[in-house]
């Protein structure tokens, strides 16, 4: 299983659950926008992971990569599980992506993973494109 860095400095805002999720969503883009200005887009997703990660904890925000989900189906546990790229604060799921089009398929994943894992936000990152907010899409439940 991946990296899971809790990071004992990361400090709760006074704002409300809403709001601090919101807060941690723009600083997780703001994190992906430092990565791919210095990488571009092109590379494989196992690249942008690992900036990603490094990109992550020099910024002091906790998450966790390469988390799985175990699937169940009627109070049974199946062999399969749900894999997203990284869990941040426990708060947010973030798929990263290098793809030339984002499909409703690629966005499955996250919105079954959002549901499943009781996330608050979604973030699907595209790193194929040539400004990087126009690879982000955003997910609530």
């Amino acid at each position: 299983m991946g990296a899971h860095h809790d990071l004992s400095f990361v400090v709760r805002t006074p704002l409300g659950v809403r709001e601090h999720v919101d807060v941690l969503a723009e600083r997780v883009m703001g994190a992906a926008i430092e990565v791919h200005r210095h990488l571009g887009p092109g590379l494989v997703e196992s690249v942008y992971l690992a900036a990603m990660e490094h990109e992550l904890l020099a910024r002091g925000i906790a998450y966790e990569s390469d988390v799985h989900l175990p699937l169940w189906y009627k109070g049974a546990t199946l062999d399969g599980t749900l894999h997203m790229d990284l869990i941040i604060e426990r708060e947010v799921a973030v798929a990263l992506k290098s793809l030339d089009i984002v499909l409703p398929m690629h966005c499955a994943p996250l919105l079954t993973y959002l549901k499943v894992g009781d996330y608050r936000r979604g973030l699907l990152i595209n790193f194929n494109v040539a400004t990087l907010m126009s690879g982000v899409r955003r997910f609530s439940r």
